[in-house]
């Protein structure tokens, strides 16, 4: 592709996330949004649920090598702008995704989902070091939710002060920038 038509086309922005069958989240949701946004969606499968408005009722995991196969696959032909993490349920599909990335010049976004907004946990609790140690460190932005915070660093957020030091200990596992989000308030009625 020349640069003139390269210049003219939209932002090939790369999802690698799990599939919601309901929709709601996962790579459906990220390419409904890179759709409105007007950038080119594309996107490595991690994992496929069983998922609907009550909650999560089976989740399975893809192998390594067909996340891997899916990456090369899209990068190496098609190219990527920007890349955007979501569930990687294990430690061994969260070091191949931050491999994978690192070796990638473009920013990333790693939104390190952990629990699903029904409360049924998203990723294995032996991952969450893989989370800290391997792909914090390769995220452009980390959009960690209360809950996932929580999961990372231990920390309970109750105010806006707590909120400033949950940040401040998201960063120190390495990315550049931090934007913690409000987390699922449906769930925080209970």
């Amino acid at each position: 592709m020349s640069a003139s038509s390269r210049a003219s086309a939209p932002p090939r922005v790369l999802t690698i996330a799990g599939s919601d069958s309901g929709g709601g989240a996962g790579i459906q949701a990220d390419l409904k949004t890179m759709l409105a946004l007007g950038v080119h969606g594309m996107s490595v499968l991690t994992a496929v649920t069983a998922q609907n408005s009550l909650g999560v009722q089976g989740a399975w995991e893809l192998p390594v090598e067909a996340v891997r196969a899916q990456y090369r696959s899209v990068v190496d032909d098609i190219g990527v702008d920007a890349v955007k993490t979501g569930m990687l349920p294990s430690a061994e599909l969260v070091e191949t995704v931050a491999e994978l990335i690192g070796g990638t010049a473009v920013p990333s976004v790693v939104d390190p989902v952990g629990v699903s907004k029904h409360g049924d946990s998203l990723l294995a609790a032996s991952a969450l070091d893989s989370v800290r140690t391997k792909l914090l460190p390769v995220a452009t932005v980390a959009t960690p939710n209360l809950d996932e915070v929580a999961q990372l660093t231990g920390l309970r957020v109750e105010s806006e002060d707590g909120m400033r030091r949950a940040a401040t200990a998201v960063l120190s596992y390495g990315p550049t920038w931090v934007l913690i989000k409000g987390g699922h308030p449906q769930r925080r009625r209970r």
